[in-house]
């Protein structure tokens, strides 16, 4: 793998690359969507809503928890999930500005 120079940048930027590069795959996105339409913490359902094994949606699950997008918490013998607002509002805020930006229409 190359060199990377994340270490150049400021925390708040490595930060906010690490929810989009999280958000880079099709089945994390599926799995977003799933958790916003339900609106609570859900357990097996992600494996049945995706064309993928369950281990293929553990590990986009895992990748999710490790930016914090989404939290789990172990309800007998399985984990639920739901989305992190914390995370989501620091993306928000991100997204926001460059709308902001883009409305006020400063380039060319």
């Amino acid at each position: 793998m190359g060199v990377t120079k994340s270490d150049e940048f400021n925390a708040r930027q490595n930060k906010t690359a690490e929810l989009f590069k999280a958000l880079g795959h099709p089945a994390r996105v599926a799995i977003m969507e799933f958790l916003m339409k339900k609106q609570s913490c859900v357990c097996g359902d992600i494996v049945d809503e995706l064309p993928l094994a369950q281990a293929t949606v553990s590990q986009h699950l895992k990748a999710l928890k490790e930016v914090g997008l989404i939290k789990g918490s172990i309800e007998g013998t399985s984990v639920c999930y739901c989305i992190d607002e914390k995370r989501l509002h620091e993306l928000d805020k991100f997204i926001t500005a460059l709308l902001d930006y883009s409305s006020e229409k400063k380039c060319c």
